[in-house]
């Protein structure tokens, strides 16, 4: 962030879709679009050619897929991806967090929530929204019955970094999980590393998805 703005790159291949997030991202004094394209193969290109500290990612586009796109993008930069979606394209939210997404933002979202993902994003956390999340897994295959496949990790977390583990899946900020455990953000922190780092995750959205999938949170 040299110009200490947030610089974002936007990929849909929906005009109207890119109109309407420029204008709203137009409004605010921290986040800037340096560039937008319509397709897959261009975002990667345009990810390693302007570097952007974010990248909005639709799933569906011609050319290279969102999800293709994405993994390239992850292999080629370091570059946080938010994958933009529909409830429609529930089943693609999975495939995008698996292959490392930041998070994903429903395209009917609150004006809000938009400059809050991509402040997220930039400052390494990932964004989950605990209803759309739980709405969008809920409605993934084989989500009703639990599927404990992890179930070996899970039991080499301590007490307090699964009670920690549990408020990351309801979408709990550091500052709301240092709130509710009566400790420091700094060991908030500490014990977030340790538990994505156990889990092998590379975000909390990741972690997220482990807990409900595992039955955890039942």
């Amino acid at each position: 962030m040299t110009s200490g703005r947030i610089r974002v790159l936007i990929a849909d291949d929906d005009q109207l879709v890119r109109t309407a997030i420029g204008l709203i991202l137009a409004t605010l004094t921290d986040i800037e679009v340096i560039a937008e394209c319509a397709d897959g193969r261009a975002a990667v290109n345009q990810t390693v050619k302007y570097r952007p500290e974010v990248v909005l990612l639709d799933i569906q586009m011609p050319v290279l897929d969102g999800l293709a796109a994405l993994r390239q993008i992850r292999a080629a930069a370091p570059t946080p991806v938010l994958m933009l979606t529909t409830f429609g394209e529930a089943a693609y939210v999975d495939q995008a967090l698996a292959a490392g997404a930041a998070g994903f933002l429903l395209k009917d979202s609150a004006a809000d929530e938009l400059p809050a993902a991509i402040r997220a994003a930039a400052a390494g956390k990932a964004f989950l929204n605990p209803a759309v999340t739980r709405e969008l897994l809920d409605r993934l295959p084989g989500h009703a019955e639990p599927v404990v496949d992890n179930t070996a990790a899970l039991e080499t977390l301590s007490e307090r970094e699964r009670e920690v583990l549990i408020l990351i899946g309801k979408g709990m900020t550091n500052a709301a999980i240092s709130a509710e455990l009566w400790i420091s953000e700094a060991t908030v922190k500490t014990h977030v590393s340790r538990v994505l780092t156990k889990l092998d995750c590379e975000n909390r959205v990741q972690a997220a998805l482990l807990i409900y999938r595992t039955g955890l949170t039942r």
